[in-house]
């Protein structure tokens, strides 16, 4: 049953991911930073990634880059990518998969698509998320959770019109097997013309939800919201209903994040995000004095 509507968050905006281009030609789409969103605090970055058809023998994926002071969470619902990294992980993330990589201090990584991928093609689809991290662990050593698909717990309503994987946080009485350094909810809901779902969110955590497939249906008022929105949410009541209309055409799917803000000062350069700019400028020494070490060098 939906709660009142006086107990569900209302909708701050909803606004278009930028379509641009990552990385060795990997086309993406934004949900933010963009013009009209910087960052919904603690999350820095969305990237929706496909859906795309991959030809055999692409060129594409994200050769090695640093990262400093935050986190990476890829989540890939379709393909293959070979992740490799300065701490000597290598590992493929492959349908359903995540990879949640705490880059702390300082880390280099590459993500590839897989060999086996990359020579018989197929459809690419996924997203990553970066996640601040507050100042006392932007130093942490790094650290890096492999999450398979199959230990990702999930859940589904009795009339099966509604699915969700738990990536982080709780849905449906059932709990998030990845451990995160603050309060974090993250979960992909899939649901079916008629569904509906009210989750409940902590009060202090920023929200919003993006829609990766299908139209939605958002709020107490039902916004429709559609294929590569982003669904910003004001912090003036509890959880939000997720739903796709009767006559809906097809499924929805949503990403629901949400996280406590950490309320710090960010410096931001590419792929360094520390507290200040001298530290900023310290992450950037560091790293061309090699003291980031590149993937396989480890």
């Amino acid at each position: 049953m939906t709660p009142p509507s006086q107990n569900q968050r209302g909708i701050a905006s909803v606004t278009d991911a930028t379509r641009t281009i990552e990385g060795d030609g990997l086309e993406i789409r934004r949900a933010f930073p963009t013009v009209q969103i910087e960052l919904v605090d603690p999350f820095l970055l969305l990237d929706h990634m496909g859906p795309m058809a991959i030809a055999a023998n692409p060129t594409g994926g994200v050769p090695d880059h640093a990262h400093r002071g935050f986190e990476t969470v890829t989540y890939l619902i379709d393909g293959a990518i070979e992740h490799r990294d300065s701490t000597g992980n290598v590992g493929i993330i492959g349908p359903g998969d995540v990879q949640w990589m705490t880059a702390g201090g300082g880390i280099v990584h590459s993500e590839m698509l897989d060999t086996n991928f990359f020579h018989a093609g197929g459809t690419l689809h996924g997203t990553q998320l970066w996640v601040n991290l507050p100042a006392r662990d932007k130093m942490m050593p790094p650290r890096y959770q492999p999450v398979a698909s199959s230990e990702i717990p999930t859940a589904q309503s009795d009339d099966g019109k509604l699915h969700v994987k738990i990536i982080a946080g709780e849905a449906m009485g059932v709990h998030a097997a990845v451990e995160t350094l603050t309060p974090i909810t993250y979960l992909h809901y899939s649901i079916a013309p008629g569904g509906a779902i009210y989750q409940a969110l902590p009060p202090d955590n920023n929200a919003f939800a993006y829609i990766l497939q299908g139209d939605a249906t958002i709020g107490a008022n039902n916004r429709l919201a559609l294929e590569g929105q982003l669904v910003l949410f004001s912090n003036d009541g509890g959880g939000v209903t997720l739903g796709v209309a009767p006559d809906a055409q097809r499924p929805a799917e949503i990403l629901l994040l949400a996280g406590r803000p950490i309320n710090e000062p960010i410096a931001r350069y590419g792929p360094f995000v520390m507290n200040t700019q001298t530290e900023i400028r310290q992450a950037i020494r560091d790293f061309q004095t090699g003291q980031f070490l590149r993937p396989g060098n480890a």
